[in-house]
């Protein structure tokens, strides 16, 4: 599927290898053989744009990619999982073959870099870990081997490391689960998060008609980042109480004139289906900062497998009579958020930005993006674009009449908002307009 894919190294997607380590690890724990997963880090990728411009970046990330596909065995699967950042199941392998593996990879990227002189410099960092010893499920897998790979960028780069707990104790991201289920907890009491906002755009005027509450995680707290900090809450099954204090740090920090705008706060199917979740504790986390039912729209993020879907129903169908409005985030992302579309009812439908991106390369994912805004006209619901980053891509998106925006080409997350229009004919036209408007 093109959703899966990574137009650029033609290796699955971050949210490919997400469904993949899934399966993968419910065959290693059925048949009882080790998966080991390797996080890779390409060495100086700024260094090389800042010397040979994005295009050369480009070509090191797409020389990545061929490196992968051409000499990973058939069993093996590669995915580019962030800007400069690669990741490697590797079914019946232990660590010690994992090494070998990668190993063999880094020996093949610096002969590349000297057989091919005018190419940029070549090489990578890479952490190793295995399921179930000593990785025992997916999340901890995940952050023994980015543990390994952090050392080994900390301690020189150009290595490959396994995991092992006494030499990369050192690292956050390797505290036992009591300790991290502590930690999400101190998050989530201390309210250690700040709040940052992306405009949405009507595509037609160019007029705000929305701002997207996104979530980082304090300096202090412990975390690097917001993906480690909500992986360790599905972890140590905190993501509920997380969730509620996202809310209340975004209300907070949300803009106080909005004038028929909405915010749009992110929240996960595991909260909206537990027990414990009720609609008066949502309103009791937004009325003091002077939020309204009917300015929220829920976004709906399908991280996490449902469990409950009559639960989950009820609780929406709570939450749309309170006077929210429900979004479906991330669609087209994989299966999971096309499936979501017809089991439960929305208001809006956000398009993952892996479809929006591929969208201007690929005519089967125009069709999709096409059933997408049928499917949304047949409903009575809007249409938003996530992702948007060039011009042709905000093209394709307004001749498709998506109703909806967002983007870095359109404005960055900040924690001021601005209810100032674009003028989407400018910036089609000079994608660095708003910059200059900045």
């Amino acid at each position: 599927s093109d959703a899966l894919l990574d137009p650029l190294t033609s290796l699955g997607n971050h949210r490919a290898f997400q469904e993949e380590l899934v399966r993968q690890i419910e065959g290693a724990n059925r048949h009882g053989y080790p998966l080991s997963l390797a996080l890779i880090d390409l060495d100086d990728l700024k260094r090389v744009n800042e010397e040979h411009g994005h295009a050369g970046g480009d070509g090191i990330l797409a020389s990545m990619g061929r490196l992968i596909s051409t000499s990973v065995r058939a069993a093996d699967r590669g995915f580019r999982v962030g800007g400069d950042e690669f990741a490697l199941l590797m079914p019946h392998t232990d660590g010690e073959e994992g090494l070998v593996i990668v190993r063999r990879l880094l020996v093949k990227a610096l002969a590349d870099e000297t057989e091919h002189s005018a190419m940029p410099s070549f090489s990578f960092s890479a952490g190793i870990s295995t399921f179930p010893l000593p990785s025992p499920d997916s999340g901890r897998l995940r952050r023994n081997a980015d543990a390994a790979l952090d050392w080994s960028k900390r301690h020189g780069r150009t290595d490959v490391q396994i995991f092992d707990p006494e030499r990369h104790s050192v690292i956050s991201d390797t505290r036992s689960t009591p300790e991290l289920a502590a930690a999400v907890a101190d998050v989530a009491r201390d309210k250690a998060l700040a709040a940052v906002f992306q405009p949405i755009y009507d595509l037609r005027s160019g007029e705000p008609i929305g701002f997207e509450g996104l979530v980082r995680p304090a300096e202090s707290c412990g975390f690097r980042d917001v993906e480690s900090l909500f992986m360790a809450a599905e972890v140590t099954d905190r993501t509920v109480e997380l969730d509620m204090a996202c809310v209340e740090v975004v209300a907070s920090s949300a803009p106080r004139d909005l004038t028929g705008q909405y915010i749009a706060i992110n929240i996960s199917p595991r909260t909206l289906e537990t027990e414990q979740f009720r609609i008066s504790e949502l309103l009791t986390r937004l009325a003091p900062h002077g939020i309204l039912p009917t300015q929220v729209v829920l976004e709906l993020t399908e991280r996490e497998a449902i469990h409950d879907l009559d639960r989950l129903r009820s609780n929406l169908e709570a939450c749309r009579s309170a006077g929210m409005r429900i979004a479906a985030d991330d669609v087209g992302a994989g299966h999971a958020g096309l499936r979501l579309l017809s089991e439960v009812r929305f208001d809006i439908v956000k398009v993952d930005l892996s479809l929006v991106q591929g969208g201007v390369l690929r005519d089967s994912t125009l069709a999709v993006l096409q059933a997408l805004r049928d499917m949304s006209d047949r409903g009575h619901m809007v249409l938003v674009a996530e992702g948007i980053e060039t011009r042709e891509q905000l093209e394709v998106v307004r001749s498709l009449g998506f109703g909806g925006g967002q983007g870095y080409l359109l404005a960055m997350p900040h924690p001021l908002v601005s209810m100032e229009p674009i003028d989407l004919e400018l910036l089609a036209a000079d994608p660095f307009s708003n910059l200059y408007a900045a």
